[in-house]
């Protein structure tokens, strides 16, 4: 058994450009760093033998990258119709207007503030685009426009940071809300229960061969995270920076901010279930 394979979610190897799916391919945006692992995944989607193609995440405002996922289509004999968004935060979507200058597309989002045209994103919407099929799934809990997309065809369900090809995703408190992200998770396990989703296409990191497995891994993680941060409390340690050096004392201290956005998600979720004092009363 390779590491790989041992590791949750089966993790394909490396992170690269190219072909993920009979229909989906990763074009790397150059913004590797502690928080976006290799970089942003930017997905170029479309059915075989279709001319027309969907993007989800142009990334980050680099016109090298943009002209690059264009470019990629090109190459493949086709053209960028449609541009869609898991979520604002600019590493998936600063470049998405500049993207849309490009390539004449609408874009759609979840956040009426990131739309460009009249359409946006909801629950339950079905893009059809050149015989590709895409549905829409929404996973608030990262952040509260974060939504996955689910492909069909491929078994595959493109998940932005609600489930990343490599450790664990941030709760972006307070926008991201744990509950939330907690349901979130449970509505990606019944895609791999009902649905045979099997594959994650996420927005950094490498591709996942078991996305059932992750899911587990992730609702798994969660339980334990809450464990540790409710015996700190009880410990002693009440705020938010004091949980985070206590709970993620084998974590990069140069991801002890972003943790601390969790630990706040954390603490809120405990004391709304009366785990922890502060809540409602």
């Amino acid at each position: 058994m390779s590491d790989a394979v041992a590791l949750p979610g089966q993790p394909r190897g490396f992170v690269t450009s190219g072909p993920a799916t009979a229909r989906a391919v990763n074009i790397l945006a150059p913004n590797a760093s502690a928080m976006t692992l290799d970089g942003t995944n930017t997905w170029l989607l479309s059915e075989p033998g279709s001319d027309l193609a969907v993007v989800i995440d142009p990334g980050p405002l680099d016109d090298g990258h943009l002209r690059a996922v264009i470019a990629t289509a090109e190459q493949a004999g086709k053209r960028i119709a449609l541009t869609l968004l898991t979520h604002g935060h600019p590493d998936h979507a600063e470049g998405a207007g500049r993207f849309a200058e490009l390539t004449g597309t609408k874009v759609r989002a979840l956040d009426a503030a990131l739309r460009l045209g009249d359409e946006g994103l909801a629950a339950g919407d079905v893009i059809r685009t050149g015989g590709l099929e895409l549905r829409v799934v929404p996973t608030p809990g990262h952040t509260s426009d974060s939504l996955c997309f689910h492909l069909p065809a491929d078994r595959a369900v493109l998940t932005g940071d609600t489930i990343l090809g490599r450790g664990t995703t941030v709760v972006a408190h307070p926008d991201g809300r744990l509950g939330d992200y907690l349901d979130s998770l449970r509505r990606l396990r019944s895609l791999t229960v009902d649905d045979g989703v099997h594959t994650v296409l996420p927005g950094h990191g490498p591709v996942l061969e078991d996305a059932q497995g992750a899911v587990e891994y992730y609702l798994a993680h969660r339980a334990h995270r809450l464990a540790q941060v409710e015996t700190a409390v009880e410990n002693g340690f009440v705020t938010p920076g004091a949980v985070v050096a206590q709970v993620y004392a084998d974590v990069d201290r140069s991801l002890w901010p972003a943790a601390e956005w969790s630990v706040r998600a954390q603490l809120e979720y405990l004391q709304d279930h009366g785990l922890i004092p502060g809540g409602p009363e």
